[in-house]
């Protein structure tokens, strides 16, 4: 297990840990990609609370869907099926994010629907307790995986490849649970650094308002 010693190694690291799958070399669809996922009609969604049980305990989000509407309607996608339950927290950097949402416990990679566009310049900010949607460089290509950040990292809301990363919402309840997750032993599998070397899992995931 590496440690990091210099801000811009740590900047570096941050980065590469938001990318989906964690050694994916394909870019997502562009902007104009017809294999982006479509705008929905405009609706109002308000603020939506999810549960998010893990093998660490119980982590509820609350989701802005007014000033992110698309990540909301996609991560509640993932969350009406199933598609998070029994997932993994599958990379962990300290002092910086947790990141789940895409991998099984063998580090399989589930298939997801299309990619969702990104919305970074809806005013919220990646503050320390806020849930946002992990992707590869190309700005449009997040699907399921989403990070929750363990600090403020306000780099993140700079354009990075074209685009920041976007925010959708944040820990309200559980974020004892963020630290103590963020906290395991972590160990290099395969290609994919951070992984928790005793898996973190996601038992299920569920709106708690509806």
């Amino acid at each position: 297990m590496s440690t990091v010693t210099t801000p811009i190694l740590t900047a570096v690291l941050f980065l590469g840990a938001l990318m989906l799958g964690g050694c994916s070399m394909n870019e997502g669809p562009t902007d104009s990609s017809p294999s982006v996922q479509p705008q929905p009609e405009k609706e109002t969604l308000g603020m939506v609370r999810v549960g998010i049980e893990t093998s660490l305990g119980l982590i509820v989000v609350e989701l802005d869907g007014e000033k992110a509407p698309l990540s909301t309607v996609n991560f509640l996608a993932y969350v009406d099926r199933g598609f998070y339950d029994d997932t993994i927290f599958h990379r962990i950097v300290p002092g910086f994010v947790i990141q789940g949402g895409g991998h099984l416990v063998d580090l399989t990679e589930k298939d997801t629907d299309k990619p969702v566009r990104n919305e970074w310049r809806n005013g919220l900010s990646n503050l320390r307790g806020t849930i946002a949607m992990a992707r590869e460089s190309n700005p449009h290509s997040a699907t399921s995986q989403f990070y929750i950040n363990l600090k403020d990292n306000l780099m993140l809301n700079e354009p990075n490849d074209g685009a920041g990363y976007a925010v959708f919402g944040k820990v309200v309840e559980g974020m004892d649970v963020v630290d103590k997750i963020a906290a395991v032993e972590i160990g290099n599998f395969g290609r994919y650094p951070g992984v928790p070397t005793e898996p973190v899992l996601i038992t299920r995931a569920y709106r708690l308002n509806d």
